[in-house]
């Protein structure tokens, strides 16, 4: 698909590249001092100082390789929330070191000690599980007698699955089907193993035992864990389909069923089983209290009735959904993707005039929303959204603008959150772009509301509608630090700064960014960034690619939660004992201040705002070019060969 489409380098989001004493808005970034902690005083006394300390200033600890009084320190950075990859890596190296164990062991040590009762500790877990994961097959391979141990003898569930998921990676499966045929606390361990598995080749090899546990389950909790395991194999789509599809009659299966048949490619789908669904599924939309119609699992059953409408003959299609409207509106669901920065449909089709909902669920770490406009008016209704700011708008809704060009919008969705919006689609057929209006997101997150005048008609044969915002890119690809690393210095060779100059204005880095006399303030002045990491083309280039590697603590985003429920997301400016002053986003003309007093939760997120996947549009020479354009930009460095 041709969008959404990158077109920010850094959304008003500093990563390591921003070092600068000064926020960019002109707001003083506070000034923390070091703190004084004594290492020789008894373990439980080092942990209590480390535990008072926040982020910042845990971080501010000497530290060093040479002495096991500082161990207790890299315990605490590697299980600490919201810490950056860079430094749990830098942790359980030291670790590994000072104890002469593997990185393998102390991984899995932390992990055990990670409390599970809470969003947070879970997605610290999930964090250090990858960190595992991610290791050489080879080198987690000299820890399989330790990974055999954790599989089967953890307390903890999660942490048994991560040990099955680290040993079928490094290609004993045999094995960890071995342990998961033990009992049943151990089969499900070795189910919610597949997703963790990071190799989907690995995860190809495992369909025939999940296939086998769906047919024949000792226990409905062992059968529902297998479906949604199945979700998680991309390999014979149409089998899964076939597969799963007659447990969504049955209510106890129904909801994961329906979750693992969403992520089968339409393509795959075979029209006879989806003609036969979809009549289960309308059958069970009339069926359904009026109270239950708003339900998650609802909204996915109505999702997947909805996929399925172009496998069904026309009339037949017709009468269904005529059915349906009796019951329910069309409903269409969309998530904000974690660190990305978009959203994960871009684009869908109403029928004109017609009733529609959207529900958009926030999986990212920053608040959005989500504002529909006229055609042609995406850029117009964002860019006034800022300036309306957070004080409210169109029907009082923040960073949304009095404007006849907005035709429908939700709240600003915080972390975690859902919002729906129910409205009439407009009359006139034509391509509405849906956007969200937070300051410097449109660059990014947007999509098309499709009106047509027959819906069935056009799903029968989709068209994809024009980029918004007259981007003619595709995905390229995932990029990773490791795709590139070693293309670096041939890749540098006879490289223009005037094209990398031209793919840093067309990616929209230079609203954000200044190079030289050029650019916006919005983001750090990049001019000598090659200057800040010491010519290291590899860390520069990490930076782009993983700007969540490294977030230096002052520029963290948090999420501040108040005795009265509002949710506050930006990055702290100060703190004392009285006040907290954050800055919500990059435009607001004041920070905000909230008294200690109301504060019920805050928590630091482990990413940068600046979103990831930033240059999976543009080819390598693309970033080569680009990173060879801000290499000689640098006065300080010498010209790139």
């Amino acid at each position: 698909m041709r969008f959404p489409i990158v077109l920010a380098f850094c959304v008003c989001a500093p990563s390591l590249f921003c070092v600068a004493d000064d926020h960019s808005h002109g707001t003083s970034v506070r000034s923390v001092q070091p703190p004084t902690v004594f290492l020789d005083k008894s373990p439980r006394i080092v942990a209590y100082q480390l535990n008072r300390l926040d982020s910042e200033r845990l971080l501010m600890v000497p530290r060093q390789t040479d002495d096991v009084k500082y161990i207790p320190v890299y315990e605490a950075i590697l299980s600490r929330d919201g810490m950056s990859p860079q430094f749990r890596q830098e942790s359980v190296a030291a670790l590994a070191k000072l104890r002469e164990t593997s990185i393998a062991e102390e991984t899995l040590a932390a992990l055990g000690k990670i409390k599970l009762d809470d969003r947070q500790g879970k997605r610290t877990a999930k964090v250090l599980a990858q960190m595992l994961l991610d290791q050489p097959v080879a080198t987690l391979a000299q820890s399989k007698p330790m990974l055999e141990e954790t599989a089967n003898e953890a307390e903890e569930p999660f942490v048994r699955s991560v040990g099955l998921a680290a040993l079928i990676q490094i290609g004993d499966a045999a094995s960890a089907w071995s342990i998961a045929s033990a009992d049943e606390a151990s089969t499900l361990a070795w189910l919610d193993a597949v997703g963790l598995v990071p190799d989907p080749r690995q995860r190809h090899a495992l369909r025939d035992p999940i296939v086998g546990l769906i047919q024949n389950a000792k226990s409905e909790k062992v059968c529902n864990d297998a479906i949604t395991a199945m979700a998680e194999i991309s390999s014979q789509p149409s089998e899964t389909f076939d597969l799963i599809a007659p447990f969504v009659s049955d209510p106890t299966y129904r909801s994961a069923a329906v979750r693992t048949l969403l992520r089968v490619p339409v393509k795959q789908r075979s029209p006879q089983t989806s003609q036969a669904l979809v009549a289960t599924l309308v059958d069970l939309a009339e069926s359904t209290e009026a109270a239950q119609r708003t339900t998650a699992q609802f909204v996915d059953a109505m999702q997947l009735a909805d996929q399925m409408m172009a496998a069904v003959p026309a009339e037949q299609a017709k009468v269904y959904r005529n059915r349906l409207r009796e019951v329910t509106v069309r409903v269409v669901r969309i998530r904000a993707v974690e660190e990305e920065m978009r959203y994960d449909i871009p684009y869908f089709a109403v029928e004109a005039g017609r009733p529609v909902q959207i529900v958009l669920e926030n999986h990212d770490l920053m608040p959005h929303n989500l504002v529909v406009t006229a055609p042609g008016a995406l850029k117009k209704v964002a860019q006034a959204g800022a300036v309306v700011g957070s004080s409210g708008g169109w029907k009082n809704l923040p960073f949304v603008p009095e404007l006849e060009s907005v035709l429908a919008a939700s709240q600003m969705v915080q972390p975690d959150q859902t919002d729906r919006i129910t409205f009439d689609a407009p009359t006139e057929p034509g391509e509405y772009p849906y956007v969200c209006t937070f300051p410097q997101h449109w660059y990014r997150m947007y999509g098309v509301m499709v009106v047509v005048k027959d819906l069935d008609a056009w799903m029968k044969s989709p068209v994809e509608p024009a980029n918004p915002i007259g981007s003619n890119r595709s995905f390229v690809q995932a990029w990773k630090l490791d795709d590139l690393q070693n293309q670096i210095e041939n890749g540098m060779k006879g490289r223009s700064p005037e094209i990398g100059s031209r793919i840093f204005a067309e990616a929209s880095c230079q609203g954000c960014h200044k190079v030289g006399s050029e650019g916006g303030v919005i983001g750090p002045d990049l001019t000598e960034v090659f200057t800040r990491f010491k010519g290291d083309r590899a860390a520069v280039l990490r930076e782009i690619i993983d700007p969540s590697h490294k977030v230096d603590a002052k520029y963290a985003m948090h999420q501040i939660l108040t005795v009265e429920g509002r949710v506050v997301t930006g990055i702290i400016l100060s703190e004392d004992k009285d006040n907290v002053t954050v800055l919500e986003n990059p435009e607001a003309k004041e920070p905000t201040v909230i008294s200690q007093d109301d504060i019920e939760e805050m928590v630091q997120s482990p990413n940068s705002m600046m979103p990831k996947g930033l240059m999976d549009q543009y080819t390598q020479d693309e970033i080569f070019e680009m990173l060879s354009f801000l290499e000689n930009a640098d006065p300080n460095t010498t010209t790139a060969p």
